[in-house]
């Protein structure tokens, strides 16, 4: 009884989860979102008669407030929890969870609980039937979810955590390739040369700015009519600004490990894998750090190096990311203090006013390298003080963050010009990943697709003194060539380096045109690949892909894979390449994605 109890529990907690959200309507659809449901009730249906009663009503209990915490999670995400998702919850994002205790989600909860503690006196069902209609469901369960897209709210609350991450420590070392995968396959691609730029940073400071979930379309510099960033958008006058710039990973995290070691990150790791991998970072190369002889011994005279967060880099190891990577001086909230404090972090004008006095206190004429990762921008977008925007909507409150954020870098700004550092400083901003606000179906926050809203993101290069006007590029970058590009910006020689050997991304100033790659696997497992106007995403575990021309689809509404196979196909292959385990002759750790949990039939060759 208490199985089937713990059936109708599961269906009313999917009712609570989906609702509000476009359902396929298909004879498959009820099959497709409670097959998962079933199996469950089946599964512990067997555990019930071999456990004895008290523990058998303490797993049923268990489990039935296990569902009823993922209404809210589901409701405002469109995925129930994952492991990822799991280990991010914790204390810095307490504020973002107190949202969504709102009265709605605490009457749906109650009323699972309610349901959990009635049902079992119910009569009781008969067996024969209970089991005559349970087996066929999960039986083509599997094929309707093949058929009708869910976006994983079919999952089941507990068959959502079953992929858990991997911790091996040598997933996602890179190494040189026999040939460049990235190459467009397109004739007509944008190939700007930006060779010019070489050498425009020699003797200069370079300021690297990573924007916090900050999508290239909230922002004026790429159309919004809403200006939320004017000192960005002044910056941009003498700025080289690209178009169309991609993050590796909708995630702070390992998207920074991305930008840092020009490295892609893998499917289901965790930071901490990526401590102990090879990587010559852009700070160790600007340093002039010995990789061999740690972050604190100089090998030569270089750039001072320094990192400041306001956030904290003990959330999701960040430590492990940045620790030992060439910044002689790293700091975080903990050690900045500040005005204001957040579960996230520290305001944005106590971490600006400590970096210019860490550049007060360098040697006069010391160049110096600046990482700033500011907070300001994510959710749940709070401010000291109220912005323009109305606060009643979350995109409201997102853009007086925007503004927000902006402020602190005009100070930052204001401060360099001050101390006659503004023509003398070379500056490389970036949106580390987007946000989405319900643009598609279920996209919410940034961390669970690959649209545009999440992966599309603002990157310039600003040189006041060296680019007199803005200059706008159309060719596809990616996050993973920050590295290379800046070492070309100082004109370093990237062929007589060693570390473009362990570089996976190339310079951006180069003329040659490359695709994009981006992946996330916090719910679903998605990559895609951005190409010219053409972009693909894949479902790596359905297999289903969607096809987009950009030029003419810009919000990405129409699946165009049907009307060009071939095209889809090539792009497919594309990922697909990206995601393959190395030849035998080759590391077994060469390829960026090497999950092996994926195994394309046969050897791909690149298309």
């Amino acid at each position: 009884m208490k199985a089937f109890s713990l059936l109708l529990v599961f269906v009313v907690a999917k009712v609570a989860m989906v609702a509000g959200h476009s359902i396929p309507l298909s004879p498959w659809t009820p099959l497709a979102y409670l097959w998962q449901d079933v199996l469950v009730a089946i599964l512990f249906a067997v555990l019930e008669r071999m456990l004895p009663k008290a523990a058998s009503r303490l797993l049923y209990w268990a489990l039935v407030l296990y569902a009823a915490i993922n209404i809210p999670v589901a409701r405002a995400v469109s995925s129930p929890l994952t492991w990822p998702m799991l280990r991010a919850a914790r204390g810095p994002l307490s504020d973002s969870f107190l949202l969504y205790l709102t009265w709605q989600n605490l009457m749906l909860m109650a009323l699972v609980l309610v349901l959990a503690a009635a049902t079992p006196r119910l009569p009781r069902p008969r067996i024969r039937a209970w089991v005559l209609t349970a087996l066929p469901v999960v039986t083509l369960g599997p094929l309707a979810s093949a058929r009708i897209e869910t976006l994983g709210l079919h999952r089941n609350p507990i068959l959502a955590l079953i992929s858990i991450p991997r911790r091996s420590p040598v997933y996602a070392a890179a190494g040189p390739r026999a040939a460049d995968w990235r190459t467009s396959r397109l004739i007509d691609a944008p190939a700007e040369d930006l060779s010019a730029l070489r050498g425009i940073a020699r003797g200069r400071n370079i300021v690297m700015l990573s924007l916090e979930s900050t999508a290239a379309q909230y922002l004026s510099l790429y159309g919004s009519a809403y200006e939320v960033t004017p000192h960005l958008t002044a910056l941009a006058r003498h700025a080289v600004v690209f178009d169309n710039a991609y993050s590796v990973y909708p995630e702070s995290i390992k998207g920074l490990y991305s930008v840092l070691c020009s490295a892609y990150p893998t499917l289901d790791s965790t930071p901490e894998t990526y401590e102990h991998l090879p990587c010559r970072s852009i700070a160790s190369e600007l340093a002039g750090v010995s990789e061999l002889a740690g972050a604190s011994e100089l090998a030569g005279a270089g750039y001072r190096t320094a990192l400041f967060h306001s956030g904290r880099l003990d959330y999701l190891g960040m430590q492990s990311i940045v620790r030992n990577r060439g910044y002689q001086t790293l700091e975080d909230a903990g050690g900045i203090g500040g005005n204001r404090n957040s579960s996230f972090g520290v305001d944005e004008p106590s971490t600006v006013a400590r970096m210019l006095s860490w550049i007060d206190a360098l040697p006069r004429g010391q160049r110096f390298f600046l990482t700033y990762l500011p907070i300001a921008g994510h959710h749940p977008y709070e401010t000291p003080q109220r912005g323009p925007f109305p606060e009643r909507e979350e995109i409201g409150r997102y853009r007086n963050a925007l503004l927000y954020g902006d402020a602190a870098l005009g100070v930052l700004i204001d401060g360099l010009r001050a101390r006659g550092l503004a023509d003398n400083t070379v500056w490389i901003i970036y949106g580390d990943h987007g946000e989405a606000f319900g643009q598609h179906e279920g996209n919410y926050a940034h961390t669970f697709f690959i649209y545009d809203e999440n992966v599309h993101v603002p990157l310039l290069i600003a040189a006041p003194g060296q680019i007199p006007s803005q200059v706008r590029v159309r060719k596809v970058v990616s996050l993973v060539d920050l590295a290379p590009t800046i070492l070309d910006l100082t004109g370093a020689d990237l062929n007589a380096k060693g570390a473009p050997a362990l570089y996976q991304g190339r310079s951006m100033l180069d003329a040659v045109p490359r695709l994009a790659l981006f992946f996330t696997d916090y719910s679903l497992k998605l990559a895609g690949v951005r190409d010219g106007p053409w972009k693909l995403i894949q479902e790596l575990d359905s297999g289903r892909a969607k096809l987009f021309n950009l030029d003419r689809d810009p919000h990405e509404l129409t699946d165009l894979s049907r009307a060009n196979p071939g095209l889809a196909e090539r792009y497919r292959q594309a990922t697909s390449f990206a995601l393959m385990p190395s030849a035998p002759s080759q590391s077994p750790f060469s390829w960026p994605l090497a999950a092996p949990w994926f195994r394309p039939a046969g050897t791909l060759a690149v298309p």
